[in-house]
């Protein structure tokens, strides 16, 4: 099952009591303090586990809580510490704090760590507290809280091309027929209920991984369908794929919905570069092929105020293996353009 967002409390370890203790041995009755330090409480951390593309182990338990530390003892002797408590998430998981809503930390590559709440540390035993005035004290530090939050952990895919278009676009197909993903394929909306990554193996030995993200419709913006809840997921995407089907009956108003929604949910994801494929090609009799196309085309010279024009408007069928070839040079092509962009 995939689960992209949870919220859990996280609580970490309290240090331990520091020690009210004298030294006492057979010929020194009255010995100094010797009360030792109390440990410190075990810290939570986070750590981005490459293996783990779900936050499935966060639904059913949802508390957290580090052990505390040991109090100190006589002779010196510190507490020990408490254990630390870690937690593996996706990469591209990111963590907020439940209250502020604050991003404290996104992970963007694997095994990497943050302390998400600090253990307390111990208190200070009474060997701390001798002075001139008072050779034998009675006095010692309690251990400090540890830090303790709700947060929320939110999964954002990572992938190098975003597929966008209304359910029956056939993404789905595409992507099983691009690369090794094997997403369940059906005519009827909504049959994708989760993202569904891909690996595509180019040419020359490159690569590079699409997602293809659950139909989006007229309102996803607002929460109707299942948009809202899958737009987070081509934030990270470096390029978006616009798909839609030759059998629409207006596919630049369809292009234009999209459009519409994504810039609802967010402005940032129309910066992106983008390219339009025109799907299901086989549907269209070979004889009326290049007027459709020219036709689809024409519309889509059409500008959109605030929206850079596609870098490509592309005609494809995954299912008849019409323009495929072409549709991953052009997205390989778009992905190199903007890695030497970004070496500038």
């Amino acid at each position: 099952m995939f689960i992209d967002l949870v919220e859990i409390y996280v609580k970490a370890g309290n240090g331990g009591r520091g020690a009210v203790s004298f030294r006492r041995e057979k010929y020194v009755p009255k010995g100094g303090p010797d009360g030792g330090d109390g440990g410190k409480g075990g810290d939570v951390i986070l750590i981005s586990d490459p293996n783990m593309s779900t936050l499935l182990d966060y639904r059913y338990k949802r508390k957290y809580v580090a052990p505390n530390g040991e109090p100190g003892m006589g002779a010196l002797k510190t507490g020990k510490s408490g254990e630390d408590i870690i937690l593996r998430v996706p990469v591209g998981t990111v963590v907020k704090d439940k209250e502020t809503g604050e991003v404290l930390f996104d992970f963007t590559e694997p095994n990497q760590t943050f302390v998400v709440a600090r253990g307390g540390k111990g208190g200070k035993g009474n060997t701390h507290f001798k002075s001139p005035t008072n050779q034998a004290p009675r006095k010692a530090e309690p251990g400090k809280l540890g830090e303790e939050r709700w947060i929320i952990l939110e999964l954002k895919l990572i992938a190098d091309v975003g597929i966008v278009g209304f359910p029956n676009a056939g993404k789905s197909t595409l992507i099983s027929v691009i690369s090794a993903a094997k997403p369940k394929i059906a005519d009827y909306p909504f049959t994708t209920l989760e993202p569904v990554l891909g690996l595509v193996q180019y040419k020359d030995y490159k690569s590079f991984v699409v997602a293809d993200i659950p139909g989006i419709i007229e309102g996803a913006s607002q929460g109707k369908g299942l948009g809202l809840k899958f737009l987070r997921h081509i934030e990270r995407t470096k390029i978006l794929l616009f798909l839609i089907a030759s059998n629409s009956e207006d596919p630049f108003n369809e292009y234009k919905v999209l459009i519409k929604e994504l810039k609802s949910y967010s402005k940032e994801l129309l910066k992106k570069p983008h390219l339009v494929a025109i799907s299901k090609m086989d549907l269209i009799p070979d004889d009326e092929r290049k007027d459709i196309e020219k036709k689809i085309k024409t519309k889509f010279k059409t500008s959109i105020k605030g929206i850079e024009k596609p870098r490509k408007i592309l005609f494809i069928s995954s299912v008849a293996n019409i323009g495929i070839e072409t549709l991953l040079d052009e997205l390989a092509q778009t992905l190199s353009d903007l890695y030497n962009q970004s070496k500038k």
